[in-house]
């Protein structure tokens, strides 16, 4: 096994615990809602503090449902994996074709040979010869 694929399961082995340690541990039992968001439990917390706090600002738009609520956010996280994914899959197409343009030239063939042989065949396909 390659020294990456050694570690690409390593990483994999340390999500899986982080994912079910937590409920195999029970944490969060001694509560009624064990696994709410630090926005809720922020609030909570204030409102323990301080009873007549008023927040400075309202959200724009409140969802019906707690369901509704994280189905927003997995959106909005499938939305930004997305935009990270094009991102570095662009970075890589780039790193690679600078790379073949470098063996090209290190090869002693000018650099967009392959870019004219290909206009001269689509030409000649078009034109019918």
């Amino acid at each position: 096994m390659s020294r990456n694929a050694k570690i690409n399961v390593l990483l994999l082995l340390v999500v899986v615990a982080l994912a079910v340690l937590p409920l195999a541990l029970g944490l969060g039992d001694d509560e009624e809602e064990p696994f709410t968001g630090a926005d809720a439990q922020a609030e909570t917390a204030i409102t323990e503090i301080d009873p007549d706090y008023e927040p400075w600002f309202s959200p724009l738009y409140e969802p019906p449902s707690g369901e509704i609520e994280s189905a927003l956010f997995a959106v909005q996280a499938a939305i930004g994996a997305g935009v990270l994914a094009y991102y570095f899959g662009l970075r890589r197409g780039r790193r690679q074709g600078e790379q073949r343009a470098l063996a090209r030239r290190d090869a002693g063939a000018p650099p967009d040979t392959a870019v004219r042989r290909d206009a001269a065949a689509g030409a000649e396909r078009e034109s019918g010869v």
